[in-house]
């Protein structure tokens, strides 16, 4: 099989251009630089066995010579598939910007893992930014104009309509980050699709069990967007693990940054500048708001981690470049996106609908960003 360099179409309009021109060269052009038939070079694409192996020699160095590659919106018509993935990131809460997405720490290593998991696997990866609901008329276009297999979704929002109306194109889809309870109890579990999740509730107590281990009793926590699995996941951990030992639930210390760093900025620069007393340590829902703590933190000479610990989520790159290094639990961000291609390419091979999930555990990393707090 010609193991094809995978293509990632980064908006609508490569695509469109690419239905309405195909490729550049053409079978035929093959066929006739071979000195072959045109069937003969769609066996060879097909890797059929009757094939002789000097013919596919030949045809192959004619095809890698011309960077040959068929078009997939005429085997789409033709009723095959078009080993061409779907990877759908999910950011309503940012403005429109073409680029936000590979500049974004929590969706841009998703790309990076689904489109290397995809080239190993030999399937194109075709990428769409969800800004709002009305985009969503362009997934399903995707979809039912037979431009990809199946699809991944990522960084869904609690909208189970949505949700419901992706599900009922009847096209295998993978969620990434999503309830399965709020699946079943709609009954969406029979039909093509999974479900990719992390522990973000056990990565979260182990966070705040880690910071109460050494000694912090007023505990703040940055919050994620609610209507997110992982931002009310996250939230109820760190509520249930003070709970547990007995600890306040402060709501001056519970600031709502909703992932983004602007947002998280602004509201502890707010809590600063209020003069209302500090808890002695914050968890912030994602890496992102808390190095933007970090930043208020510094200009209003707090210190960190002398006068204030801070602990965040997902354990970003930069994470253990900062000074001083963030402590973060670790967003299992690779084993998910491979799992979440290996899924979608299982449904799109299945004959029947099924339905399956699978969570990936993520780990508390300690680095320089908290110690016990001032005596």
């Amino acid at each position: 099989m010609i193991d094809f360099q995978v293509k990632v179409f980064y908006n609508e309009f490569i695509n469109a251009r690419l239905q309405q021109r195909g490729y550049t060269m053409r079978s035929e052009d093959i066929a006739k630089l071979a000195g072959v038939s045109r069937s003969t070079v769609s066996r060879v694409i097909n890797n059929y066995s009757n094939v002789p192996e000097e013919t596919r020699i030949k045809v192959l160095k004619v095809i890698e010579q011309h960077q040959y590659e068929p078009n997939s919106f005429a085997r789409a018509l033709a009723g095959k598939k078009t080993d061409t993935i779907g990877l759908f990131a999910i950011s309503m809460n940012e403005k429109e910007n073409t680029t936000r997405i590979y500049q974004n720490n929590y969706f841009a290593p998703f790309v990076d893992a689904v489109v290397d998991t995809s080239n190993a696997r030999g399937c194109y990866v075709l990428i769409h930014t969800v800004y709002s609901p009305d985009d969503f008329l362009k997934v399903k276009q995707a979809f039912l104009q037979k431009r990809i297999d199946g699809g991944i979704i990522v960084g869904t929002q609690k909208d189970i309509e949505i949700v419901r109306e992706m599900v009922g194109l009847d096209y295998p889809l993978v969620l990434i980050d999503y309830d399965i309870s709020e699946i079943m109890s709609e009954h969406l579990d029979r039909n093509h699709l999974a479900i990719v999740n992390s522990k973000d509730y056990e990565g979260t107590v182990e966070a705040i069990e880690y910071l109460i281990g050494l000694g912090h009793e007023e505990i703040g926590m940055i919050r994620g967007r609610m209507n997110t699995y992982s931002g009310r996941e996250r939230y109820m951990a760190y509520e249930d693990t003070l709970k547990r030992h007995g600890l306040e639930l402060n709501e001056n210390f519970i600031l709502q940054g909703d992932f983004l760093k602007e947002t998280a900025y602004a509201e502890v620069t707010k809590l600063l500048n209020s003069g209302r007393p500090l808890p002695t340590a914050f968890f912030s829902s994602n890496d992102d708001m808390a190095i933007s703590a970090m930043e208020a933190f510094s200009e209003h000479g707090i210190s960190v981690p002398e006068d204030i610990s801070i602990a965040g989520f997902d354990d970003v790159q930069l994470a253990s470049r900062i000074h001083p290094k963030l402590t973060s639990v670790r967003l299992p961000i690779y084993e998910m996106s491979k799992a979440a291609v290996e899924k979608v390419i299982e449904l799109c091979d299945s004959q029947q609908p099924t339905f399956s999930t699978i969570s990936f555990p993520a780990r508390l990393v300690a680095r320089d960003s908290c110690q016990p707090p001032k005596k």
